[in-house]
């Protein structure tokens, strides 16, 4: 996730306005991609720009998948945002009879980055060595804020797996009635941190022997579990349980669950960099840094400067 300005924050989280002409990419027209400035999601091509004389930049169609359509609240217009992130994004527009699509996504130059072409290629060289992690440890909001303190993790994302998208949402995954594990999805360089550090990580971040709980959170969406994406990965959780098991490092049995990844389903926008935010609250103070403050004594030789 990109830090976001305060006015970025306004637009993208509070669903806010930028001025009419001040956005640098109105009269914007070259080749490439517009990105999600909030998660980096590819939202449009350039192809699908045009001049609209509006004041905002104008699109008339969008990437497959990359933008979720909500119809406001007043049903007078329909609301654009990422579809990975939430993150606002404008309103969109049909009938104007603009374009041959006859549609205009109206969208906030704020709410954007662009990538040329050369710099998507260079970009997408680069990430070809990153790996992904998913893991349960319970609330994912302690979790979150400590695997993104390490060297070598690109991102971490708290969400849902193990359940179906239509339930994947907060209120339906805390009613205990879905399949889902509140989970971390981590972007990692294993060139930097490998795999089993980010499982030293883990065992030391909850109680692996408690089932379908961590402390006063109860319930099968905060069970312990590690998603694997590949057979390494599956054989490296196995060894790693097997090697504590055999030291017998907890009085009672290794309860984590072993799964194959399937989909992961973004959580809603305001649990991301939740202790950062919210540090001062009665549960981060009592349940979260508690956690954290271990962790990062442990693990201080790894931590980002």
């Amino acid at each position: 996730m990109n830090d976001l300005t305060e006015f970025e924050k306004y637009v993208i989280e509070q669903k806010g306005t930028e001025r009419p002409f001040s956005g640098e990419y109105v009269d914007h027209d070259a080749q490439g991609v517009y990105l999600c400035k909030k998660c980096y999601a590819p939202l449009y091509k350039s192809e699908h720009k045009f001049n609209a004389h509006c004041g905002w930049p104008a699109f008339d169609d969008e990437i497959k998948g990359a933008v979720e359509h909500t119809p406001d609240a007043d049903g007078h217009r329909t609301e654009i945002t990422c579809a990975q992130c939430g993150g606002h994004l404008g309103h969109v527009f049909e009938g104007e009879h603009l374009t041959d699509n006859n549609v205009r996504h109206c969208v906030n130059s704020v709410s954007m980055i662009f990538k040329s072409r050369d710099e998507l290629a260079q970009s997408s060289s680069a990430k070809t060595s990153y790996q992904k992690a998913t893991f349960g440890a319970g609330c994912f909001w302690c979790v979150e804020a400590i695997f993104a303190q390490f060297k070598g993790v690109h991102s971490v994302k708290s969400g849902y797996c193990g359940g179906d998208a239509k339930d994947a949402n907060y209120d339906a995954v805390c009613s205990g009635k879905t399949a889902h594990a509140e989970v971390i999805h981590i972007e990692f360089d294993p060139a930097v941190i490998q795999y089993d550090t980010l499982l030293s990580v883990l065992f030391e971040s909850h109680d692996p022997t408690t089932l379908n709980q961590q402390g006063n959170d109860k319930g099968p969406q905060y069970r312990s579990a590690i998603f694997v994406h590949n057979s390494e990965q599956a054989d490296a959780a196995n060894k790693f349980i097997n090697t504590l098991t055999q030291q017998q490092v907890w009085p009672r049995p290794i309860v984590t669950e072993i799964s194959a990844f399937d989909t992961f389903y973004p959580a809603e926008n305001y649990h991301d960099d939740y202790f950062a935010k919210h540090g001062q609250q009665p549960y981060c103070q009592l349940v979260v840094k508690p956690k954290f403050d271990k962790v990062m004594s442990k693990f201080a030789d790894k931590r980002k400067v």
